[in-house]
């Protein structure tokens, strides 16, 4: 049991839905999620691409677009302030200040007509009421706490100056402006390289552990999530399956999904060099087309003829620290 196990919950995400309507139907993208991270905690949020991780990120800044999207069920309690009943622009005085989120894209989600230092500024001056100058000047200063040099020069230069690394250092710095609460980085190392890639996640570390601020770390590497967060929740087709720490779900996975992606995680094999690693067999269901019992049926070598008909309960264990959703694992569950 963790120091975290006695205290509430920083962030507290519960049966949050929410669906598309699309030109053949209504699909369900995310469906009864749920789960906490305490101060200071890092949770890493995985599972492959499309499974709903980005979109649990979105739904819970109040981001989804509408139409065609709506967030249909859920709460979203940060410090014991329900995010979902707030309006428009109460959020947004919450939204980069309270809790903040470092997008996949830094090219796309900076933008090029204003330089990095105006559109740091300009949530420190929305959020914190400083005048222009002292925004500036703060802005300089979140700039050498992410590692950019000669920050007081570059705080004057546009998004294309930069590196691919430095821009995303410049969306770490905006999200981090005003000391949030809770930190959302949704694949915050794609197309860097490896060696950016480990700069970066020390960087979201080294802030944390100064700050305090709590982590939901969005990502499909299983060794940024053995690096980097304290507890796993594993996604698939909507819905988490699996969570826990990360020494538990890692050393031993209860899901078959689970299981299946740690397989095919580099360097999880004893196979001689070359061997090609494991993979799931099938496709992600089509989420229109979702039956009433388990989306990882068809894909799954344990599969039971319940496992088609009925979605499976919940199962806590280790006196309520993980749990799965699967009927491997149902005290008494019959075929």
């Amino acid at each position: 049991m963790t120091i975290t196990d006695h205290l509430p919950a920083l962030l507290e995400v519960s049966q949050l839905g929410v669906e598309f309507q699309t030109r053949g139907g209504v699909a369900r993208v995310l469906d009864d999620v749920a789960f906490t991270v305490h101060r200071g905690e890092t949770l890493g949020l995985v599972g492959e691409s499309g499974c709903g991780k980005s979109m649990t990120a979105l739904a819970m800044m109040r981001l989804i677009p509408t139409p065609p999207g709506r967030i249909t069920s859920g709460r979203v309690m940060l410090d014991g302030r329900d995010l979902m009943t707030l309006s428009e622009p109460a959020m947004r005085k919450y939204r980069g200040n309270r809790i903040s989120m470092i997008f996949q894209e830094p090219m796309t989600s900076l933008n090029p007509a204003y330089t990095v230092g105006d559109q740091i500024g300009e949530a420190i001056r929305l959020h914190q009421g400083l005048s222009a100058k002292a925004a500036t000047h703060r802005a300089i200063e979140m700039l050498e706490a992410v590692g950019i040099p000669a920050a007081k020069t570059r705080v004057h230069e546009y998004p294309h100056q930069f590196s691919g690394g430095m821009r995303q250092r410049v969306m770490i710095a905006m999200a981090l402006a005003c000391k949030p609460d809770v930190l959302i980085a949704d694949e915050p190392t794609t197309a860097l390289d490896v060696t950016v890639q480990a700069q970066i996640f020390d960087l979201i570390s080294e802030l944390r552990e100064r700050t305090g601020t709590a982590v939901v770390l969005i990502t499909h590497d299983m060794g940024a999530i053995a690096e980097m967060a304290d507890r796993v929740a594993v996604m698939y087709a909507g819905r988490i399956v699996e969570e826990g720490s990360v020494a538990e779900v890692l050393q031993s996975p209860m899901h078959p999904y689970t299981q299946g992606l740690i397989a095919c995680a580099p360097g999880s094999r004893t196979a001689d060099f070359g061997e090609p690693l494991t993979e799931i067999p099938g496709t992600v269901p089509s989420l229109l087309e979702r039956g009433a019992g388990c989306s990882f049926a068809d894909r799954c070598s344990h599969v039971q003829d319940r496992c088609r008909r009925q979605l499976p309960p919940e199962t806590w264990l280790d006196a309520g620290r993980r749990h799965v959703l699967c009927w491997l694992h149902v005290p008494g569950a019959r075929a």
